[in-house]
């Protein structure tokens, strides 16, 4: 049994039903000339947080943890894609446009695909989500299930969007979730940091937070 001193208390976990979900890091989100930095956002602190995600995965695959893997994307005619999510938005920059990376998030187009640097590895799972949440339209708790998985540990991209709402959803699926918060970014901080701040409240209404560096002395590691 693993236990981490995260926030608001201990959090414990036996790391063979325990899995690592790093959420859409997406060429199209993180790097400067794709989706997120054309709608004016500064990428700068979704990219500072790519190397502590790649030692976290280097963690949980050091520890035999299942690892998942999602990408925000649809299918090429759309129609996974609820009409209100298409409307939303810049018309000129709508799912499905053209895009500096190709059609944007379109399975399959270069700027949906996961940075090389993250790349998901064989036997790992990898979800293609069309909505904000990991379990909207997956089968990703189905497969959790028959890895016989209870614990989830969260990272990846946007704090207050698609991690945020995959980690309510695995709180109401029962699922006990803690989000590495330096894993994890948004293109506006204070989000972030208010999006932390709301996961932990009320003796962790919907889950924990902890550092990597927490994590890694958890396991052992340096700290």
């Amino acid at each position: 049994m693993i236990t981490v001193d995260a926030v608001p208390y201990p959090y414990r976990f036996d790391s063979d039903r325990a899995a690592l979900v790093v959420i859409d890091m997406q060429r199209d989100f993180i790097e400067e000339g794709g989706f997120g930095s054309v709608l004016g956002n500064d990428v700068r602190p979704l990219a500072t947080i790519v190397p502590t995600v790649a030692k976290l995965l280097a963690l949980a695959r050091a520890q035999g943890m299942l690892v998942v893997h999602t990408r925000e994307s649809h299918l090429p005619d759309l129609s996974d894609c609820p009409p209100a999510k298409l409307r939303r938005g810049n018309p000129a920059l709508a799912i499905g446009a053209e895009g500096p990376m190709g059609r944007i998030l379109v399975r399959g187009e270069p700027g949906n695909q996961i940075l090389p640097m993250l790349a998901p590895r064989d036997g790992e799972l990898v979800i293609d989500k069309p909505g904000k949440g990991a379990f909207y339209a997956t089968d990703l708790h189905a497969q959790l299930q028959q890895h016989g998985i209870t614990h989830l540990l969260f990272a990846g991209v946007t704090t207050e969007v698609c991690v945020q709402t995959s980690m309510r959803e695995a709180n109401d699926r029962g699922y006990e979730c803690l989000i590495v918060e330096d894993a994890c970014a948004s293109y506006f901080p204070v989000f972030h940091q208010a999006t932390l701040a709301m996961l932990i409240a009320q003796g962790g209404i919907v889950g924990w937070k902890a550092p990597l560096a927490t994590l890694q002395k958890s396991f052992g590691g340096p700290a």
